[in-house]
């Protein structure tokens, strides 16, 4: 999918590679300019949906992404322009550009802003199996409300009891 988005555009390819390496909201992404990343260590956001202000480590790969697309940018640029006018591209602009991308490649479902954060979630989870950092990285209030948001269900949990013992 990656190369059918930087085949689009640079802003595009850039827009789900930081969807992806941060678990933000599409709607705390948008907003952000170069001055909210260059030369930081952490992602400093209000969260449109909670109003919770949150600070977020930045993965080196995403730093590294986050440098090679800002180079040449002015601080108040925005990360992710429209092409018309001053401001950043739409919620409704970013779900076209992914749900496009995921249908060009053959994912069915319903694919879009979203699943860039539910793909964050599912990886790390299944690089680090710790729930709670995961449960405190997206804000939700119970261990079993990330699990089901990451898509981890009563199956995956047979089919990895199945066969253990001690």
């Amino acid at each position: 999918m990656k190369e059918i988005l930087l085949h689009q555009s640079y802003r595009n390819y850039f827009l789900f590679t930081f969807g992806i390496n941060s678990g933000l909201r599409v709607s705390d992404i948008l907003p952000l300019r170069v001055m909210d990343v260059r030369h930081a260590e952490h992602l400093r956001i209000r969260e449109k949906k909670t109003r919770n202000t949150r600070k977020i480590p930045m993965t080196a790969a995403l730093r590294n992404e986050i440098d090679k697309y800002i180079r040449g940018m002015a601080d108040s640029d925005y990360l992710f322009p429209s092409r018309k006018g001053s401001k950043p591209i739409t919620r409704e602009t970013a779900w076209k550009i992914i749900n496009d991308a995921a249908n060009i490649c053959g994912i069915e479902g319903s694919i879009g802003t979203h699943s860039m954060r539910k793909t964050f979630g599912y990886h790390f989870y299944q690089q680090t199996k710790d729930i709670a950092m995961l449960q405190q990285i997206f804000g939700h209030s119970a261990p079993s409300i990330t699990l089901r948001y990451i898509g981890i269900n009563d199956d995956m949990v047979d089919k990895a009891l199945k066969g253990f013992s001690l």
